[in-house]
């Protein structure tokens, strides 16, 4: 049952990202969809249009998994000579300090707004 209640949840944040594909569409707005769908599920989120618990279960497990997403791209950089050589080091060089910082200040946001959650459940 807990798969299913995942799976849908999913599904109802991949409706997001249908609506921001309308959106961009629409409007032309120099942003990815991904990017809209973001913002209109934090929008919907903060206004209180939709419930956490409608799709927290579902986004615990897509960060879960979120690494095995960036393999097919990790795999794809072997089929490239110039990696070898050292414009290769320091593309991998910028590649591992922005990752390391892209993942610090997820885990600051995220533990921020952890503290948060429990300053509001008390």
């Amino acid at each position: 049952m807990k798969i299913v209640t995942i799976l849908i949840q999913i599904i109802f944040i991949h409706v997001f990202l249908l609506l921001a594909i309308g959106i961009k569409s629409l409007f032309s707005i120099p942003l990815p969809a991904s990017m809209i769908g973001l913002v209109l599920l934090f929008l919907a989120l903060y206004f209180k249009i939709i419930k956490l618990e409608w799709v927290e279960q579902g986004a615990n497990w897509l960060m879960a998994e979120l690494l095995l997403f960036f393999i097919p791209s990790a795999v794809g950089i072997v089929n490239y000579n110039e990696i070898a050589s050292w414009q290769g080091v320091e593309v991998i060089l910028i590649i591992g300090v922005s990752t390391f910082i892209v993942m610090s200040l997820t885990a600051v946001i995220a533990d921020g707004f952890e503290k948060l959650k429990r300053v509001d459940s008390q």
